[in-house]
This record gives C-alpha cells, sequence and structure tokens, in this order.
C-alpha cells in the first residue's frame, strides 16, 4: 500500500540482456523486484524457461511478465506434442509479441526472448511495441538506460562464448551500480545444443566498477 492506502504494482523494474554467440546465446539479468519505492524481493529469477532450449526476461510488471511467460510456456508444450518436434525461437518469440502486443492495454511488460534451435542456431529477439526483431545483442529494462555507452562500445562482431559471458556479466553488474531498481544477484543462463547452463553471480563476486 501507498500512503493514501492504495495497493501498489509489483515491478521489475530491472536490467535484462541477451546475446548472440556462434553456437548459442547468453541470457542474463538482475534479481531486485520493486513496489514504489520498497524492495519487495532481493532474489527473484527473472529469466524464465519458454521450452528445452528457449529462455525469456523479464520487465515491467512482474504479475504481468509472468502471465505470458507462463501462456506461451503452455502452448509451446501443446505445439511440441502435437508436431512431435521442439519449437524454433522465432515461433516462441512471435507468440509473446503476439500476447503483448494484443493485451498491451491491460499488460505491463516486456519480454526478450532467446534461445537455440537446429535451424538458425543461437537467437536473441526483442519484442517490444508489437515489433519482433532479431538483434545480435539486446538490452532492456530500467537500468538499460546507464549502460548504452558500454554495451555499445564493448560489443564485437563474433565474439566468443567465455567474451559474451564477460560483456553479459559486467553490463549488468554496471546498470546495478547506477540504476535504484535494479540489484541484487546476476542470473545467467547460457543455451547452446548441448543444454542450458544456468548460474548465479553472488554479490561478492559481481565485476567492481569505480568513478574517476
Amino acid at each position: 500500500m501507498d500512503s493514501g492506502g492504495r495497493a501498489q504494482k509489483i515491478s521489475t523494474g530491472t536490467t535484462i540482456m541477451a546475446v548472440e554467440f556462434a553456437g548459442g546465446v547468453i541470457v542474463g539479468s538482475d534479481s531486485r523486484v520493486s513496489a514504489g519505492e520498497s524492495v519487495v524481493n532481493r532474489f527473484f529469477n527473472k529469466l524464465e524457461r519458454l521450452h528445452d532450449r528457449i529462455y525469456c526476461a523479464l520487465s515491467g510488471s512482474a504479475a504481468d511478465a509472468q502471465a505470458i511467460a507462463d501462456t506461451v510456456h503452455y502452448q509451446l508444450e501443446l505445439h511440441s506434442l502435437n508436431m512431435d518436434e521442439k519449437p524454433l525461437v522465432l515461433a516462441a518469440a512471435t507468440l509473446v509479441r503476439n500476447i503483448s502486443y494484443k493485451y498491451k492495454e491491460e499488460l505491463s511488460a516486456h519480454l526478450m526472448v532467446a534461445g537455440w534451435d537446429p535451424k538458425r542456431g543461437g537467437q536473441v529477439y526483442g519484442t517490444m511495441g508489437g515489433m519482433l526483431t532479431r538483434q545480435p545483442f539486446a538490452i532492456g529494462g530500467s537500468g538499460s538506460t546507464f549502460i548504452y555507452g558500454y554495451v555499445d562500445s564493448a560489443y564485437k562482431p563474433g565474439m566468443t562464448r567465455e567474451e559474451c559471458h564477460h560483456f553479459t556479466k559486467n553490463a549488468i553488474a554496471l546498470a546495478m551500480s547506477r540504476d535504484g531498481s535494479s540489484g541484487g544477484v546476476i542470473y545467467l543462463a547460457t543455451i547452446t545444443e548441448a543444454g542450458v547452463k544456468e548460474e548465479v553471480v553472488l554479490g561478492d563476486e559481481l565485476p567492481q566498477f569505480y568513478d574517476k
């Protein structure tokens, strides 16, 4: 409740990011969830599994983003059973885009979709505003406004898996140090043909940056 007794929307004021590399993608997020000026969850995992090798990163209203992710997960499971094959990353991103745009007046959420499939390999898709765009890397959430300069200068085409991992971790850590709505720990998922490797970068392991 706010000072006037009104319920405040739970928001994932956040930093999310995904990067393609040869053979897969890395997707990451911070873990802070807020309601107004209050932090209501310090360790919320904003990386949601949509299918075996397809994930999305959540931002906006936590409830709205989770509802979209749950709906897409259900539809992809049905698709996989009916077609007897795993869904494409593009199919998942299209579902997210369609639901987000259809209910844009009712829902306040932005989902970034990333994953691997045999047809196109590692892929990252943005779904903002009814658009569906594949990008070599993407950032989103309130913390992204603080790191556009960093990612534009640090990203290089053809980076290795290790370089993309370092790039993602550094970018999210920088955003967390400057954005009051981002914080906690960093969740990372590396998605390749071999499967998904999930990890957590704890507070004492975060990259440190200092203004000179």
